[in-house]
């Protein structure tokens, strides 16, 4: 095996063709300047180019955007974007999927859309919302760049630039200050280090008390969170043959986890239970105070070395560490999960579950729960019995502990020629990962949660459920890529890469026995010990693109490409235990396996872009179509075990769509701007669950609308006023693959043996009201500035548009998990330079 390796690298020698480039990697520094007939410069394709000669769609902020946005991280950066959306920080603050053109990152799977910060890729998709430092430009790509930027970039990339040290010592800082007392600074110092050296020194801090609160235990851990960052770089040979860049970064997070409340699904129900998640009241109270800490550590090294004019090598190390943990509430309530023990040392647990409730009867929960007298589930004790819902105050719920620990380090090394009408690329690339995932559920005694993994039957929080596995993965990868530039109006570029991963599963689950159940507390063990998994997946990546250009002022262009993600495995146990309890329960349609597939895609794209009147009009017209393969979709199932998470695969997804961006600049100190996208979805084929076909792409919303415009005015010599306003509209979202089907749930199995005696069908659920509306958000922000100091006032979500961030339907449970969106926030907030 190790021999197929290093046989790849050197094919790549042969192969002579990642996706077209000119010779020379574009020098970061010269990235956000611009041309001389004012437009912008983007990097896109590893070179310095006018952003409308580049023959795919690329939306671009600048640094003067980024400051009159307020943008910081990829959030930010993603609702300024046309036809791409983005789910962060819901359950965890590494917890980010972005969507491009309706190809989705699964939550629990890689990433769909790659970050590179100036030139290296980062690796952990936790990091994909962090801030990066002082930022100059972002560049958002559309479309697979794996060939160009490799892995985990089949939707797209972000790609980010940051400062470079000053030749005279400088710097900057801002401060804000907001509603539910969030506070907001940054500050960066950049200068010499001698001759040919400097550095930049930034740092970030961010604190909020959220929106919402805890009415439970009269306190704002809900949304709260405290988040800080340190970033430094040393720049060494910057202007000679050989430069060296050299970057550090620790972060860490803290703050609440889970921020969700319940929506049920049941028609022939009625009332509450059968709810439109968009009409929900949101409510908190949960007995646990939920919490979520991560630290991250990354640090990188870059060599340039232009050995010609014609020749140059790049290479790049980067290691990084991320640790991340949650604790919250748990959702085994209404299951009876803890109304017995088999194991007489955790009947404490049982215990506080009655004392608790019988504290709490008639306590106001979301409806249609209700506190009864006892825990009992109220379809087998209609008189006395309980509806906790989620997350209950009373200790019935149980508890939940989650750990994820990602070790990597990876290398890249690119040789890049320029032979004049024809550049070519050829390099490799490896990475290897250590990864820890575990999923601890527990019984709640009223003395909080023990942070580990495993706890005994005697303790204070012992465990019931148990899925954890280290993952261990290596990748190589070998690319090249040769671009023909004939003349001025025409450009043909082919690339190609090969991708391995190599990828190692364990368990880490000991022999132990479910004190409540007394079956194993992971139910993979019910039929043998656990067994090492091992898997390869391999993939073949081209990318063609052209581009004609009948004059200076217009490009029309076509790119096809290949993307691809790889496959992995759940945690262990994961299939049998959907199987137990679903499957062979009430007959649930549903197939999962303890392996997921790789997802690979193919895509096509056609476009024009141009400017008219002198530049002061800019268009970008783009048509895509894209077959998605195994696409990699997350799942979540609720039972009496409590919740699991695991990743499935939709056989194939169609995506077809238009993008239109305008920009009209009528008079100095004055600018219009709109976009929209529009993406028509539709599942072909599911195996994981067949009757969803015809349905849309999960996570996929029909359409966005951006519009906003831009004003700076001079007040005098020295001081200037500005504003600028962005309206966001966010089309209609489906977030699982069932949408309008009525399927059997749980209460389908309950009910007929349950004290109601009901026939199964009235425990079915109907998905239609599981479907977020459209919702459009005003962002204002309006201040003085001088060329020193800067002073403004903004509103985010000016109208206070309640909308949800995300819906995680669980459908056999019957029910979705939702979480709400942010709320308006008004501040103030100054600058400085220096």
């Amino acid at each position: 095996m190790r021999r197929s390796h290093w046989t790849l690298l050197a094919a790549s020698a042969l192969a002579g063709i990642t996706a077209p480039a000119h010779a020379q990697e574009a020098p970061q520094a010269d990235a956000a300047a611009p041309t001389d007939d004012g437009g912008i410069i983007v990097t896109a394709r590893r070179q310095n180019e006018r952003l409308q000669d580049v023959p795919a769609s690329v939306a671009v902020l600048t640094a003067d955007a980024l400051a009159r946005t307020g943008a910081v991280k990829a959030e930010d950066f993603v609702r300024l974007t046309p036809g791409v959306t983005i789910v962060t920080g819901t359950a965890e603050a590494g917890d980010t999927q972005i969507n491009i053109r309706g190809i989705n990152g699964a939550r629990d799977a890689e990433s769909s859309v790659a970050l590179i910060v100036d030139g290296i890729l980062k690796t952990n998709t936790a990091q994909l919302n962090q801030p990066q430092g002082t930022i100059s430009q972002v560049e958002m790509l559309k479309g697979p760049q794996g060939a160009l930027y490799g892995r985990n970039a089949a939707a797209g990339a972000i790609v980010i630039q940051t400062m470079k040290p000053t030749d005279t010592l400088s710097g900057a800082a801002k401060l804000s200050y907001a509603d539910y007392n969030t506070w907001e600074a940054s500050a960066h110092v950049a200068g010499p280090l001698g001759s040919g050296a400097g550095f930049v020194l930034s740092g970030y801090y961010y604190k909020t008390e959220g929106f919402y609160e805890n009415v439970f235990t009269n306190s704002k851990t809900v949304d709260d969170k405290e988040n800080w960052a340190v970033d430094g770089r040393v720049l060494v040979g910057e202007g000679s043959a050989t430069q060296l860049d050299l970057k550090a970064r620790y972060g860490e997070f803290h703050g609440a986890s889970l921020p969700f409340n319940a929506a049920f699904h049941l028609p022939n129900f009625g009332g509450a239970f059968y709810e439109d998640v968009n009409k929900h009241p949101f409510n908190f109270y949960s007995n646990i105070r939920p919490t979520n800490d991560q630290t991250s550590f990354d640090a990188s090294i870059k060599l340039d070395h232009e050995f010609s004019d014609s020749l140059k090598l790049v290479g790049w190390a980067l290691y990084s560490n991320v640790n991340q943990d949650l604790v919250a509430d748990g959702t085994s309530a209404d299951f009876g999960r803890f109304l017995s023990a088999k194991d007489a040392r955790a009947q404490g647990a049982v215990d506080a579950c009655f004392a608790s409730t019988a504290a709490l009867t008639g306590y106001k929960v979301n409806a249609p729960g209700f506190i009864g007298q006892i825990p009992v589930p109220f379809i087998f004790a209609p008189a006395t019995g309980s509806t906790f819902g989620p997350y209950s105050p009373t200790t019935c719920d149980g508890t939940q502990y989650q750990v994820r620990k990602q070790q990597d380090i990876s290398t890249e090394w690119r040789l890049i020629g320029d032979a004049g009408t024809i550049n070519w690329q050829l390099g490799g690339y490896y990475l290897h990962i250590k990864r820890t995932v575990g999923v601890s559920l527990g019984a709640d005694t009223g003395n909080g949660v023990i942070k580990q993994l495993y706890n005994a039957p005697d303790s204070d929080n012992p465990t019931t459920l148990l899925l954890a596995d280290r993952f261990k993965t290596n990748v190589y990868a070998a690319f090249g890529s040769v671009e023909w530039k004939p003349s001025d109006q025409f450009d043909a570029g082919v690339a190609v890469r090969y991708d391995i991963e190599d990828r190692k599963s364990s368990s880490l689950v000991p022999t132990a026995t479910d004190p409540f159940t007394g079956g194993p507390i992971n139910p993979g063990r019910a039929f043998g010990a656990l067994k090492d998994k091992h898997a390869r997946f391999e993939q073949f990546e081209p990318k063609v693109t052209l581009s004609y250009r009948p004059t200076s002022d217009l490009n029309l262009y076509a790119n096809w490409g290949i993307g691809f993600k790889s496959g992995g495995f759940n945690n262990q146990g994961s299939a049998q235990l959907i199987k137990d309890s679903f499957v062979n329960f009430f007959g649930a349609d549903v197939t999962v396996n303890d392996q997921y597939k790789k997802e690979w895609s193919s895509a096509w794209e056609a476009g024009l872009k141009g400017n008219l009147l002198d530049g002061k009009l800019t268009f970008d017209l783009a048509g895509y179509y894209t077959q998605v393969h195994d696409m990699q979709f997350f799942e979540f199932f609720v039972g009496s075990f409590g919740l699991l998470r695991v990743v499935s695969n939709i056989d194939r997804v169609d995506l077809k769509g238009i993008e239109a961006t305008v920009t009209v600049k009528p008079t100095q100190g004055f600018k219009l701007f709109g976009s929209f996208n529009y993406t028509d979805s539709e599942i072909k084929k599911n195996g994981s669950r067949p009757y969803t076909v015809g349905n849309k792409s999960p996570y996929t919303a029909d359409y966005t609308f951006n519009a906003g415009m831009e004003i700076e005015q001079p007040i005098n010599d020295s001081l200037r006023f500005f504003t600028r306003a962005d309206y966001r509209l966010t089309g209609p979202t489906w977030f699982h693959t069932v949408q309008d089907q009525s399927v059997p749930t749980l209460f389908s199995g309950l009910l007929p043996g349950s004290a109601l005696a009901l026939p199964s069908f009235v425990g079915d659920g109907k998905y239609d009201v599981a479907r977020r509306d459209a919702f459009g958000i005003v962002n204002l922000r309006a201040g003085l500035q001088t060329d020193r100091f800067s002073l403004s006032v903004f509103a985010n979500n000016l109208f206070d548009k309640q909308y949800l961030n995300e819906v995680i339907t669980a459908v056999e449970f019957g029910g979705s998990f939702i979480t709400p969106g942010t709320r308006r926030l008004v501040g103030v907030e100054g600058s400085v330079k220096f």
